[in-house]
Parts: structure tokens; C-alpha cells; sequence
């Protein structure tokens, strides 16, 4: 039982952040039930539903969540309620007219701004609950923009307040995730080059990789909404961001030079240089990833260099042998564009050592009363 419990408490804490949102969901659910109550709401059902979707995994997440769904639904609600106040009809076939009227310049809108789909769903309430109650129109709009508002508001003061959490901190661990499945391809690459890989050996090296980092990006901008809203503090997230993708295209062409072996001759040559590569690059990676995680610490990236500057060694040995020049034009073309990625590189893992270490000194600063 001990053991299971100590299974159960680590698996816990891996999901802390996914347990936390559980935890404001369930807070805001309840809170905008109680509240719609209490203010004796038509249907407390849109409060909940609003406070739901409005509380997301981040606080930046659910500013946007917020915005959007708040403009969507006054958007719709006012729609709906001018058509069906002003437009006369009577029975079901008026009622089905007027709902495609409600409908369709409204899917129209929402397909062109998908920010503004809520319009949709709103116009179709406003419009057709009057019918089902024999309520006014405009007392229809005016509860369903009280019943949105509350739960909105709802949602956003729970974010703010039960276990917040915000997209800074995120984005470390996101960061740090996308270096260890770069550390993990790019090791797998570099073997590759004395057998060859073909395109399904490719795909499933990188496999998830593309995801991760558009999750990445995603979670950089729900951090810049917070810093603009001066909720959080820390370094800008663009040069982090930009240096992991330009990372992510270094390992697609180091991929691409992979697919056809090196020849035997050279392979014997450069297979000490080429692993000593593989093992700085991949340890600085997951170091950085490591501190990119905690906030902290320091790591040396002297080994990338020292190995690097001792494989472009021995390949300008191997040109001036003339053991280069017999081989066929398309292993030729991808031995050079293995040596130009590796260098680019050696820039961009550079780059990213300045980045680690201004998140590692910055990225837990937050306003003065902000809650991390």
C-alpha cells in the first residue's frame, strides 16, 4: 500500500499543473452556479458553461478565453435579439426562417474570426428560448448576457486565484521538453549516418516534435498577453522561442544529410569526431532542458565547441587527402550540409546558452502581489 501510494503521490505531482486546472474548473463551476443563483438567473446552466470555458491551463489563457467569448456573445445576443424583436413572424415556419437568418451571417463571421464563433451558439439561444418560455426578446438577451457575464467573470477571478498558473512558468517546462526530444533525435541522426535512414525512419525520430513546439509558440503568446497585462515579469519570450525553432530546422537538415550512409573510408574517420559531437550536443541539450525546468543552475557549454572545432579538423584533413573527391555527387552534397548544419548549429546552441541563462536569472520574477 505504501508503495502504491508513493506511485500515486509521484504521479500526482508530474501533473500538477493538469491537477490544478481540475481543481479551478471544479472551484468555478460551482462558484458561478451559486452566484447565478443567487441572483436568480433565467438559466444559471450558461453561467457554468461560461465559466468553464473560460477557465484555462494558463491566466494568459484565459484573458484571450475571456475576450473572445465575452465579444462573441454580445455580438450574438444582440443580433439575435434585434432580429427577433424587429422582424415579425409567427409559427414554424416564421421561427425556421428567422433561424436560418440568425444563423448564417453569423457562421459566416465566425469562419472568417474564429475568436467570434460563440456569436453562433448565442444568436440560436436568444432566438429560440423566447419561443420555448413565451418570454420578451429583449429580456431574453438581457439574461443571457448577465448569465455569460457572471460566469466570465467567474471563470477569470478563479484563474487569478485558486492555483493559478501562469504561462511563464509554462513555457520552461514546454522549453525544456522540446530540448529533450531534440537531445534524443539528434543522437539517433548522428547514428544514422553509417547505416542511412529512410523517410519512415525520419518521420519517427522527430515524431512530436512539430507538435511540442507549436505548443511551445502557443504558450508564448498566452505569456506575452500576461506581461502586457502586467501579470507576470520575466525575459522576453521571443529569442527562446526563436532559437528552439531555428534548433528544430538544424536537426531536420542534419536529418536530411542522414539518408544516404557516409562511405565506409570516411566513416572510419570521422566516427570518434562525430560521437564526441553527439555526446556534448546531447548532454549540453539535456542540462539546458534540466535548468530550463528548475529556473536554475548552470551548465558549460565549452564541450560543444572543443568537440565541434575537433570535427571540422579532421573533415578539412579528409579534403586535403582528396578522400572527398571520389565520392558520388548526392553523398558529397549531404557529408558538406552535415558540416554547415553542425556549425549553425554550434551559433544557435550558443544562442540558446544566453537565453538559459537569462530565464534561469529572470523567469521566477514576478510584480509585486502576483501569485506564481
Amino acid at each position: 500500500m505504501m508503495a502504491f501510494a508513493k506511485r500515486m503521490l509521484g504521479a500526482l505531482r508530474a501533473r500538477k499543473t493538469q491537477l490544478a486546472l481540475a481543481v479551478r474548473l471544479a472551484v468555478a463551476a460551482v462558484a458561478a452556479y451559486a452566484i447565478a443563483k443567487a441572483l436568480h438567473l433565467m438559466l444559471p446552466l450558461w453561467a457554468v458553461l461560461t465559466a468553464l470555458i473560460v477557465t484555462q491551463m494558463s491566466v494568459g489563457r484565459s484573458l484571450k478565453a475571456t475576450r473572445d467569448y465575452m465579444l462573441g456573445t454580445v455580438g450574438g445576443a444582440v443580433y439575435g435579439g434585434a432580429i427577433a424583436a424587429l422582424i415579425p413572424h409567427s409559427g414554424e415556419g416564421g421561427l425556421l426562417a428567422l433561424l436560418v437568418l440568425a444563423v448564417a451571417p453569423m457562421a459566416f463571421i465566425g469562419a472568417i474570426n474564429p475568436s467570434l464563433s460563440a456569436a453562433t451558439v448565442t444568436a440560436v439561444i436568444v432566438l429560440l428560448v423566447p419561443a420555448m418560455n413565451h418570454a420578451n426578446p429583449l429580456d431574453s438577451t438581457i439574461d443571457r448576457l448577465f448569465e455569460v457575464t457572471v460566469g466570465a467573470i467567474t471563470g477569470l477571478v478563479v484563474s487569478f486565484l485558486v492555483l493559478p498558473s501562469r504561462a511563464v512558468s509554462q513555457i520552461r517546462i514546454n522549453a525544456a521538453q522540446i530540448l529533450e526530444l531534440l537531445a534524443a533525435a539528434f543522437a539517433e541522426l548522428l547514428a544514422g549516418l553509417t547505416r542511412g535512414l529512410d523517410n519512415d525512419a525520419l518521420h519517427r525520430i522527430q515524431d512530436g516534435i512539430g507538435t511540442a513546439l507549436a505548443n511551445l509558440h502557443a504558450t508564448g503568446l498566452e505569456a506575452e498577453r500576461e506581461r502586457a497585462a502586467h501579470l507576470s515579469s520575466g525575459p522576453d519570450t521571443g529569442p527562446l522561442l526563436r532559437t528552439i525553432q531555428r534548433l528544430r530546422h538544424d536537426v531536420v537538415m542534419i536529418g536530411r544529410a542522414s539518408v544516404v550512409p557516409l562511405p565506409a573510408n570516411v566513416q572510419a574517420r570521422l566516427a570518434r569526431p562525430l560521437s564526441d559531437v553527439s555526446k556534448a550536443i546531447v548532454d549540453y541539450m539535456r542540462a539546458a532542458a534540466a535548468c530550463l525546468r528548475s529556473g536554475s543552475g548552470t551548465v558549460d557549454i565549452r564541450p560543444v565547441d572543443v568537440s565541434l572545432q575537433a570535427y571540422a579538423a579532421e573533415v578539412g584533413a579528409l579534403r586535403s587527402e582528396g578522400l572527398i573527391r571520389g565520392v558520388p555527387v548526392d553523398v558529397a552534397e549531404r557529408f558538406f550540409a552535415l558540416g554547415f548544419s553542425l556549425e549553425q548549429m554550434r551559433q544557435n546552441l550558443n544562442d540558446l546558452d544566453r537565453c538559459r541563462a537569462d530565464w534561469g536569472e529572470k523567469s521566477a520574477a514576478k510584480p509585486s502581489g502576483a501569485k506564481p
